[in-house]
């Protein structure tokens, strides 16, 4: 049967570096407070010559590069990203542009914070599909662009950055030990938006608006939906969650991502944890954090690979992947 592996991971950070104490100055917050709450230490902010696209063509690039294989042989790229460099075209097409592909197709996907595991189904459909061979996946993000810097309640959590990934066509027998993607698994629930959401927007107010979120509201939620995705992910694929090598989940809130480990069974040194370092980077998040783990070699071949992430929306997903 036609599975769908990856082949390279990429990222990308935006040149300054924004640490807890510089927050302190401008916000009634502190270090402690930031980190005792969130595990978050610090974040990578945009620059006036960073974008979201320019980030995102760098984590391609250097997905690209990792996978060994040349921007033509890409049929497809898919971008997840809730801040676009424009309300239209999409980015993937001006990432299209960059990387100097002239073929195939190009799209944007927003789903929020779960927009990569979205992008990364979709793009294993098309491939099982037969519609595309080699797909390039792009987490990229700018979120200081639409944070109220006044609101200490968002502005000390989400930070910017890119992550990529290439998937291609593989073979396997239907087996939990094919190399590819075993499972995947996608929900959403619009009666929460109101916990979660943006108040601006071209046919609303006209303006890009700012980030709103009810902090308990979104904790309270969010372990029960994540554990109940990554349950349908392993009934799907026959496993169980011992037998997970890596636990690399959207990187919102340490304590969100140690109530759900403990949920589930995983053990803390089988979680990947980059929320201290880059804060929560949206659809980004699970790319970069993909990429930390495997350049620094904890993720290798054979391994069992967990995805998970919940975003405004609400929105959420799950999905397995052998590496």
């Amino acid at each position: 049967m036609i599975r769908t592996a990856i082949r390279g991971v990429g990222s990308a950070l935006p040149k300054r570096v924004v640490p807890n104490s510089e927050l302190e100055e401008r916000l009634e917050t502190s270090d402690a407070w930031i980190r005792q709450r969130t595990g978050i230490a610090q974040r990578y902010v945009a620059g006036d010559d960073e974008t979201t696209a320019s980030l995102g063509e760098a984590a391609a690039r250097a997905a690209l590069d990792d996978a060994g294989i040349d921007i033509d042989a890409i049929d497809l790229i898919i971008v997840a990203t809730s801040t676009p460099n424009n309300t239209f075209p999409a980015t993937a097409v001006d990432i299209q542009c960059r990387l100097g592909m002239h073929h195939g197709a190009a799209f944007d996907i927003q789903a929020v914070c779960t927009g990569f595991i979205y992008a990364l189904t979709t793009a294993d459909t098309y491939v099982r599909a037969g519609l595309a061979r080699r797909v390039l996946v792009i987490g990229a993000e700018t979120y200081s662009r639409i944070l109220d810097w006044n609101d200490r309640r968002t502005a000390v959590l989400f930070g910017d950055g890119a992550g990529a990934v290439v998937v291609e066509e593989a073979h396997g027998n239907g087996l939990t030990s094919d190399t590819g993607i075993l499972a995947a698994h996608l929900r959403s629930d619009g009666r929460h938006k109101e916990k979660l959401y943006v108040d601006g927007g071209p046919s609303t107010t006209q303006t890009t608006g700012h980030l709103r979120m009810e902090g308990r509201e979104v904790f309270k939620h969010a372990v029960g939906m994540i554990t109940d995705v990554i349950e349908q992910s392993f009934a799907t694929a026959g496993i169980t969650g011992e037998q997970i090598d890596w636990f690399v989940p959207h990187q919102a809130n340490r304590r969100i991502i140690e109530a759900s480990a403990k949920k589930l069974g995983i053990p803390e040194e089988k979680v990947v944890i980059t929320v201290d370092r880059h804060a929560n980077t949206s659809s980004a998040s699970i790319p970069l954090a993909l990429a930390v783990a495997v350049q620094d070699g904890r993720i290798g071949k054979g391994d069992l690979v967990l995805l998970e992430a919940m975003g405004g929306g609400f929105t959420w997903g799950a999905l397995l992947v052998r590496w």
